[in-house]
């Protein structure tokens, strides 16, 4: 009989094995209780229903994936394995996958627009619109009484005091919020009284946010001329909206901040850049002035270049009247040399010797030969003076 007695580390750990081996994966509904976090980042708490209860512990790893923040009395549905804790003997849920109850359907509408949407091209980079440098009036489309409002307006006031804010209430949750944000973007647009809108809401979960991923707004996100910032939940929340926005802010405290610059922040900027304009003014009239005088050492003082010029100009006209000296002599004998010659050519002067030249009249030729002269023919004779008129007999 004493073969069969088990110690309580035997029998826990051969229970263990029984549960783990038949039951490694099962979906638990039910109501979270008794949520505790310690510093591990693991979560343990209680799923229970109206009879029963069962302990669980959501890992740290595992949280990844989360998309919502567990807490005390949300009904939930998680998938896990079945466990045995055994220093307390106690079996337990592994929680590998947790989401609100009833958020299955939403998670699954959601996955297939965004990817509806994303291949329509409605969430590319190239279409968004660039937010104002400094706006003169901001429109939020919020609810009026929510932590989102206060939010935008605490940290605008405290970045530019005198800036001029239109707010379109609307409700950010339930059946009625789509309709009536599309109403408010639709409105702003065709009125074209603010420069860029915030459109937004503070956390909450899928089902909660639900209204930023109708397609309906995110049609008119799209649609609208005027820059839009997207400001819905916190930083690990998305949604459509914040995909089709022009800038998604994780916060609506970081929309404020993104859309409106402070005033100390312009002023130092305006000092800054007017004094990057002032030394690039300086620096350019240096380097002109620099160039200035380097051109004005290469370039000597015109009067002295006058100077140059003129003795330059005197020198020439020497040489010049030199040279046509040289040739007047040269041309001189030249042209002596060259009336001797025509001259001993000369025919009259020939006749200064004596000789004398006949011709017939009125013909002109010259007679060479007594024989060609008849009776009667009339003569001309030159002579080295005058002309000497006769008749033939």
């Amino acid at each position: 009989m004493n073969s069969h007695i088990l110690t309580v580390t035997q029998l826990t750990h051969q229970i263990k094995n029984l549960l783990e081996g038949n039951i490694p994966d099962v979906w638990v509904e039910g109501e979270i209780s008794n949520l505790t976090v310690p510093q591990s980042g693991h979560a343990y708490f209680t799923i229970k229903d109206e009879q029963s209860q069962i302990k669980a512990v959501l890992f740290k790893s595992s949280q990844r994936h989360l998309k919502f923040t567990l807490q005390h009395g949300m009904q939930v549905i998680c998938r896990g394995r079945v466990s045995v804790y055994e220093p307390r003997g106690e079996y337990q849920i592994i929680v590998e996958y947790v989401e609100p109850k009833g958020v299955g359907a939403l998670q699954k509408a959601y996955e297939e627009l965004k990817a509806s949407l994303e291949k329509e091209g409605i969430f590319d980079r190239e279409r968004k619109k660039p937010l104002p440098l400094l706006p003169k009036k901001i429109g939020i489309v919020t609810s009026p009484t929510g932590a989102a409002i206060r939010d935008i307006l605490r940290v605008i006031r405290r970045r530019h005091p005198r800036m001029a804010i239109l707010i379109f209430p609307v409700p950010v949750q339930g059946p009625e919020s789509a309709p009536a944000i599309v109403e408010a973007i639709g409105y702003f647009n065709r009125e074209k009284n603010v420069d860029v809108m915030i459109v937004g809401r503070g956390g909450g979960s899928l089902e909660d946010l639900w209204a930023f991923n109708e397609e309906a707004v995110a049609r008119a996100i799209f649609a609208s001329r005027i820059p839009v910032v997207s400001a819905v939940g916190h930083e690990t929340d998305y949604t459509i909206a914040d995909f089709v926005a022009d800038l998604r802010a994780p916060t609506p405290s970081a929309a404020a901040e993104m859309v409106v610059e402070s005033e100390e922040h312009l002023r130092e900027l305006i000092r800054s850049l007017s004094s990057r304009l002032v030394m690039s003014i300086r620096q350019e009239l240096e380097h002109r002035r620099n160039m200035i005088q380097h051109a004005a050492r290469l370039l000597a003082d015109p009067r002295k270049r006058l100077e140059q010029y003129r003795q330059r100009v005197d020198e020439m006209l020497g040489r010049l009247v030199m040279g046509l000296k040289h040739h007047v002599r040269r041309d001189r004998a030249l042209l002596t040399s060259l009336t001797g010659a025509l001259d001993h050519l000369n025919p009259l002067a020939i006749l200064a010797r004596g000789y004398s030249v006949t011709r017939k009249m009125p013909a002109g030729t010259i007679v060479k030969d007594a024989s060609e002269v008849r009776s009667g023919d009339m003569l001309s004779t030159k002579l080295h003076k005058g002309e000497v008129i006769s008749k033939a007999q």
